[in-house]
């Protein structure tokens, strides 16, 4: 018997990117760990991950090629054929469509690995000319926000959170979704700190919060509008940093002092108390830290909700403390260590001046039915978007197109691949090398290939590069190894020789990085012109007539047991998460005769989605919950909660408003 141990990191779409400690015994992985020695994993890992050989090790685990037999609107069967005939095939279907843009990829987080992410495909892509995706599913409006307000994506450091004395976690379930920002929140809340949740659902994090602030979805830039009226009349303003680091603070203190607290209490489904409290408690309470997640920006308003929170602590002065401060995504730290040439965007010198079209990811089903000239081959990888993007009837429809050539790259039959022509086995991460950065903290790690690829599973580099040379593209670009691109990743800053020996390395970012302005803005100040509340496009407020019809406010929060549509499969998961719910206020469920237990419905003007309901203080009155996100195939009825949310995009960065959804309620 033969055991060892290999370093690697969580590829996951997550704030905290772990360093995992990979045991190996006769070549096979028996134990996935969080590494102790690593400051921000110390250790934990969440239940998902930490299941992570059964994943690997699963018995659906896709291992040899498959091609499509049957047609897209029947049940799915396909026939295993070797690569030489999958790469042969796929290539001369490629090859026949005249115009590249015609040719769409489509990928997002299932790896955030630099390598097996984008390295080798962005290559490829860029040598054919085929169309760009806008990759704007999870946080491109948040990050829009934070980019506008402080130039990039930066925050402060989250370690700095156990020093906090008040910390408010906006749109957050923190113990579900950062399990080691909880760590360091609760380490303060031991030490005498003031824990408050902003969310519309009583998640398990704002169970153990000492408040929770329920405001209805899509309101939250109302709320601190309304914080900011009351710093102004109270004089609670930190005026020294405003003058220094702040511009436009004179546009945004005329719209503040619009939003007194009733206002925001209407808005916002809250009392006018709440937010008077709230905005005492942050003022006179130091430092105070503000930790963001995504689900406050999945709405209409999203960017100018972040960029709202985000100007509370320029106006506090809570920057000045290395405790104080807000954060939502750390990413933009790593940019200037990043290899920004990595997939190579000079290879697209050969197709002229002209940049392919983009196609927003998030409109995938309109793009799929109405793009002019059409989307003729679409090809997937790292992501699912049958289950994961918005109003998917109509994603349903446009890949059950029978003109449409579409290959995906997968572990597992998903919904996506159910639909291809061709689906190809991929590497898991225990299989294959990678770097990674992270948006919760500001190390890069590396992971290591733990044992090799089951079956004739390939790498995504190897199956890019075995495509690329069967469409007889020769630059030199496509036969670097794995390696080699590691070697590329990042700029001479970075130590490879140190990453691959200690399997992290910390980036040199100031503790209290904005004591004294210096955002990333071009004159380093925090830009507070043109941020405004807006509202939903779904809402009592903007659509009466519509919301007389279907009253309820949907949100579509992630199941704690999954991450994304990743582990639905795995079965323990899903048998400690249970079935596809329907979370509802007893008053809305009473009104309308449902009881606890029942199969219901939620619908509107697009679809249709049954679920299991769970009558809960989870809810709050007039909101729904529809946890996600649940393979179609594994929902009640074949759907999941994106049969009912619209391709509707946010006000900055072009993302979907998930969040701001309409529905009505009644038994199936």
């Amino acid at each position: 018997m033969t055991t060892r141990t290999v370093f690697g990191a969580c590829p996951h779409d997550c704030p905290d990117t772990c360093a995992l400690q990979i045991t190996v015994e006769n070549e096979r992985v028996i134990k996935v760990q969080g590494r102790h020695e690593h400051p921000s994993t110390h250790g934990a890992l969440c239940t998902k991950v930490s299941r992570y050989p059964e994943r690997t090790y699963h018995a659906e685990r896709l291992l040899h090629p498959l091609k499509r037999v049957s047609k897209k609107t029947e049940a799915p069967q396909f026939v295993q054929v070797t690569w030489a005939e999958a790469i042969a095939d796929i290539a001369a279907k490629l090859k026949a469509i005249k115009d590249p843009q015609a040719i769409q990829p489509y990928s997002y987080a299932g790896t955030m690995g630099l390598i097996q992410g984008e390295a080798m495909a962005g290559r490829l892509w860029n040598a054919l000319g085929a169309a760009r995706l806008d990759r704007t599913i999870c946080a491109s409006a948040g990050g829009a926000g934070l980019a506008a307000t402080y130039g990039h994506k930066l925050g402060m450091h989250t370690r700095h959170f156990a020093g906090a004395r008040l910390i408010i976690i906006w749109g957050s379930n923190s113990i579900t979704s950062n399990l080691h920002f909880w760590t360091y929140a609760n380490q303060a809340k031991r030490e005498g700190a003031k824990l408050v949740c902003i969310d519309p659902r009583k998640t398990e994090t704002a169970d153990k919060c000492h408040q929770h602030i329920a405001v209805l979805p899509g309101t939250d830039g109302a709320l601190a509008l309304g914080l900011m009226h009351e710093l102004i009349q109270n004089d609670w303003l930190d005026q020294a940093y405003i003058d220094n680091y702040v511009d436009g603070w004179d546009e945004l203190r005329a719209k503040a002092l619009a939003w007194p607290p009733e206002r925001v209490a209407e808005v916002c489904g809250i009392s006018a108390d709440e937010v008077r409290g709230l905005a005492r408690d942050y003022a006179t309470t130091q430092p105070a830290a503000i930790r963001m997640n995504y689900g406050l920006q999945r709405v209409r308003g999203g960017g100018n909700a972040v960029r709202l929170i985000a100007l509370l602590p320029c106006l506090t002065g809570a920057w000045r403390h290395q405790s104080g401060g807000v954060l939502l995504s750390a990413s933009g730290w790593n940019a200037p260590f990043k290899n920004a040439n990595l997939e190579r965007p000079d290879l697209l010198a050969g197709h002229g001046h002209k940049m392919p079209r983009m196609v927003n990811m998030s409109t995938i089903g309109d793009a799929l039915l109405q793009a002019d000239p059409p989307i003729e081959a679409l090809i997937v990888y790292n992501s699912n978007p049958v289950a994961v993007a918005p109003e998917s009837p109509k994603v349903v429809k446009g890949f059950q197109r029978e003109d449409l050539f579409t290959v995906v790259l997968e572990h597992f039959m998903t919904d996506t691949a159910d639909l291809a022509d061709y689906v190809l086995p991929a590497t898991t991460q225990l299989e294959h090398l990678d770097v990674h950065t992270s948006y919760g903290h500001t190390d890069v790690l590396m992971n290591l290939p733990a044992i090799q690829p089951l079956g004739e599973a390939k790498t995504n580099t190897q199956i890019f590069r075995e495509l690329a040379a069967a469409l007889g593209l020769t630059d030199p670009a496509f036969s670097e190894t794995d390696e080699e691109l590691a070697a590329q990743a990042f700029t001479s800053d970075i130590d490879m020789g140190l990453l691959r020996e200690q399997g992290w390395q910390p980036l040199p970012i100031a503790e209290a990085p904005f004591a004294q302005g210096g955002f990333r803005t071009p004159n380093g100040r925090a830009q507070a012109g043109g941020a405004d509340f807006v509202p939903n496009y779904e809402s009592v407020q903007t659509s009466p007539e519509l919301a007389a019809r279907y009253p309820l406010a949907m949100i579509s929060p992630p199941a704690r047991n999954f991450l994304n549509s990743s582990f639905v499969n795995v079965k323990s998961l899903r048998d400690i998460e249970g079935e596809p719910l329907i979370e509802m206020h007893a008053d809305d469920a009473a009104s309308r005769g449902l009881a606890d237990g029942a199969l219901v419905a939620a619908f509107n003007d697009r679809g249709r989605y049954v679920a299991r309901l769970k009558v809960s203080p989870r809810a709050r009155p007039g909101v729904v919950n529809g946890l996600g996100v649940w393979w179609r195939k594994l929902g009640t009825q074949g759907t999941n909660v994106n049969e009912v949310t619209h391709q509707r995009l946010t006000d900055m960065g072009n993302a979907p408003a998930f969040y701001d959804c309409l529905v009505q309620v009644e038994a199936a």
